[in-house]
């Protein structure tokens, strides 16, 4: 048997909560993550070897807490890229209106309002002549 199986000690984490994480660094988030990631370890080693009822309970809880930290930290990551790109012409695809494919292929306004060359000799030659109606 290796020795750190003995020395390491579950921490005594209650529920990780978003908002809280969303004030921490980055290298914070990802030192928790590890952290939470060695004590699912433990947990599941514990399974294996018949442990107590309450670290099978556990189980959940750890996993429960690495999701929202992982969904933090993309959250962040994405927010963080969103606005690197915000203004610039080009977006990464991800990042994109999602829409539908057929919205996102429709013309621009400003090429639907374009001529061709034969469009605008004729609305130059033969122009719309206003005419009345006699009652």
């Amino acid at each position: 048997r290796s020795s750190w199986a003995f020395t390491f000690q579950p921490s005594k984490m209650v529920k990780v909560k978003a908002h809280e994480l969303r004030t921490k660094s980055k290298q914070d988030i990802l030192k928790q993550l590890d952290e939470l990631k060695t004590e699912l370890r433990e947990l599941r080693v514990a399974k294996v070897t018949a442990g107590a009822p309450n670290k099978l309970s556990k189980i959940k809880v750890t996993r429960k807490a690495i999701a929202r930290t992982l969904t933090v930290l993309n959250q962040t990551q994405r927010e963080h890229v969103r606005k690197h790109y915000e203004g610039k012409k080009y977006k990464p695809i991800d990042l994109r209106a999602k829409k539908t494919r057929a919205i996102r292929r429709k013309l621009s306004p400003f090429e639907a309002s374009q001529k061709t060359v034969k469009q605008q000799k004729k609305a130059t030659n033969f122009p719309n002549l206003p005419f009345a109606v006699k009652a």
